[in-house]
C-alpha cells in the first residue's frame, strides 16, 4: 500500500482486531493483535529509520523523498529514470528488434539463431548504454537503484563494468512489469515505495 495510506491502515487493523503489540527490527514492524491476527509490513528502503512508535516511524520511513534509479529491461526494450519521491525527474526509453523464436529446422534455424543472439546482444548493450548514460552523471546523489522487467535479461547486464557502481546500489523490489515504456516507467513509485503488508487473520493461512 502507499506510505500515506499505511498508519490510516494500521488504525483500522487495531480496530478490527483489538489493539496490537508492536514490534520492529531494521526490516519489518510486526502488529500482532489480542484476537491472534498478525500484520508484518515490510520497510521499504530498508533499515527502518527512526524513533518512538515503530508505526509512525515506517510511514514517515516510506514516505521520504528519496532519489532512486529505475532500470527496467526485456528482451528488446528497456528504460532507465531518476525518481525524486514519486517525480520522474530525468528518463530514456528505448527498444531494438529483437525477432521472435521460430519452429523452422535446418540451416535457416542456425541462421536465423545466429541473427536472434546478435540482436539480443545488441538489444542488451542499448540498455546498458541508457542505464550507465542516465544513472552515471547522479550516481553519488541515488539513495538506491531498483530494478525490474524480465530477471534475465537484468541478470545479462551485470557484466558490464560500467554498471558495477548501479549494481551496488541494488534494492528490492524487484520490478515485475510490461514492455518497458515511458508510462510503465512513471508508474513503478506505486511499487517501490510502497509498504508491502503480509496479514494472517485469526485461524486463516497468511494472504
Amino acid at each position: 500500500m502507499s506510505p500515506e495510506r499505511f498508519e490510516g491502515w494500521a488504525g483500522r487493523f487495531g480496530e478490527r482486531h483489538g489493539p496490537p503489540a508492536v514490534s520492529a527490527d531494521d526490516r519489518i514492524v510486526r502488529l500482532a493483535a489480542p484476537d491472534g491476527a498478525l500484520a508484518e509490513c515490510h520497510v521499504p528502503f530498508p533499515p527502518l529509520a527512526g524513533t518512538g512508535d515503530p508505526v509512525a516511524a515506517l510511514a514517515g520511513h516510506a514516505r521520504r523523498d528519496r532519489l532512486v534509479g529505475v532500470v527496467l529491461v526485456r528482451l528488446g526494450g528497456y528504460a532507465a529514470g531518476i525518481f525524486a519521491g514519486s517525480v520522474l525527474v530525468t528518463s530514456k526509453v528505448g527498444s531494438r528488434l529483437v525477432q521472435g523464436r521460430t519452429a523452422a529446422g535446418g540451416w535457416s534455424q542456425h541462421r536465423f539463431a545466429r541473427r536472434r543472439e546478435k540482436q539480443a546482444g545488441q538489444a542488451q548493450g542499448a540498455a546498458a548504454d541508457v542505464a550507465a548514460r542516465v544513472l552515471a552523471p547522479r550516481l553519488a546523489e541515488l539513495d538506491a537503484v531498483v530494478f525490474g522487467g524480465d530477471r534475465r535479461s537484468v541478470d545479462a547486464l551485470r557484466g558490464d563494468r560500467r554498471l558495477a557502481a548501479v549494481f551496488a546500489l541494488e534494492a528490492e523490489p524487484f520490478l515485475t512489469v510490461p514492455d518497458p515504456r515511458l508510462v510503465v516507467l512513471q508508474d513503478t513509485p506505486k511499487t517501490f515505495r510502497a509498504v508491502r503488508v503480509r496479514v494472517v487473520e485469526p485461524g486463516s493461512e497468511a494472504r
